[in-house]
């Protein structure tokens, strides 16, 4: 008996960061699963547009830039996965917990900064990532694009895409004043990076100059490498390039959020 008494009490054993940042992700999973809307903007949308294009793209001269129907309607699916899987869920998702002090709540806790955006961000990429992959292995049987002929660029291009998506979604989120208006806070980046970073429209097929302007905007580097990691076409120092470029729009909006982001409602 005087052993019991004597022996140590047992500690709960400490939460670690990985713990803490699976709890919030898993929590966020539920929410996401709830917003019937947000599901099917982010499940839905990315597979059916790029198919609604096709009639379009029929009339384009692909076969002298390299490229064939196949890989570009795979490039413009995993474009728009993200787009509306990632980018737009995220900007409302972000809105909606700092609107509801859910934010704020969690700062007073043993969370940062970067784990709480990361963890609100998770189940979004995650949706993101399972859609590229499907859409790569889809796309390969049906359309007969196989696989990418560079698939470290390809996977590169997935992964910056996926990065930038989030991140450009915090900094919406900093000029977003409730979750109704995020739909328009978020459009003129959706349209633009839809029209102008080779999603809808391949940019080799824009006029020169055209061309070039819209090769800076801030997924055309991303949506770049995964179609030259498809046709095999991006090497070099122009591979290397874009891959700066991707990396470069990543550090501006990670710097963006951490100086403009806004963890308290808008009032």
């Amino acid at each position: 008996m005087s052993d019991v008494l004597h022996a140590p009490a047992k500690t709960a054993a400490p939460v670690t960061g990985g713990r803490r940042l699976r709890a919030l992700a898993r929590a966020e999973l539920t929410l996401l699963t709830r917003n019937r809307t947000a599901v099917f903007t982010a499940l839905l949308i990315p597979l059916a547009l790029p198919f609604t294009a096709r009639p379009a793209m029929a009339d384009l001269d692909l076969t002298s830039q390299g490229l064939t129907i196949g890989t570009v309607l795979l490039t413009a699916a995993i474009g728009f996965a993200f787009l509306f899987a990632v980018y737009t869920s995220l900007v409302s998702a972000y809105v909606a917990r700092r609107e509801e002090l859910v934010l704020k709540r969690l700062r007073t806790g043993e969370l940062g900064d970067t784990e709480i955006l990361l963890g609100t961000a998770l189940p979004s990429l995650c949706v993101g990532l399972a859609q590229c992959v499907i859409l790569a292995v889809g796309c390969g049987l049906l359309l007969g694009t196989g696989a990418p002929k560079s698939p470290v660029l390809a996977a590169l291009g997935v992964l910056l895409g996926l990065v930038l998506s989030a991140a450009l979604a915090a900094v919406t989120a900093t000029v977003t004043r409730t979750v109704e208006s995020a739909q328009v806070t978020a459009l003129p980046l959706l349209f633009v990076s839809m029209l102008g970073s080779g999603m809808a429209v391949p940019l080799q097929t824009l006029p020169d100059r055209v061309a070039d302007v819209c090769r800076f905007l801030p997924f055309s580097p991303a949506v770049r490498l995964v179609q030259g990691g498809w046709s095999g076409r991006l090497a070099g120092p122009e591979a290397v390039g874009t891959l700066g470029l991707a990396l470069a729009w990543i550090v501006v909006a990670v710097f963006a959020v951490q100086r403009w982001f806004r963890w308290e409602p808008r009032r």
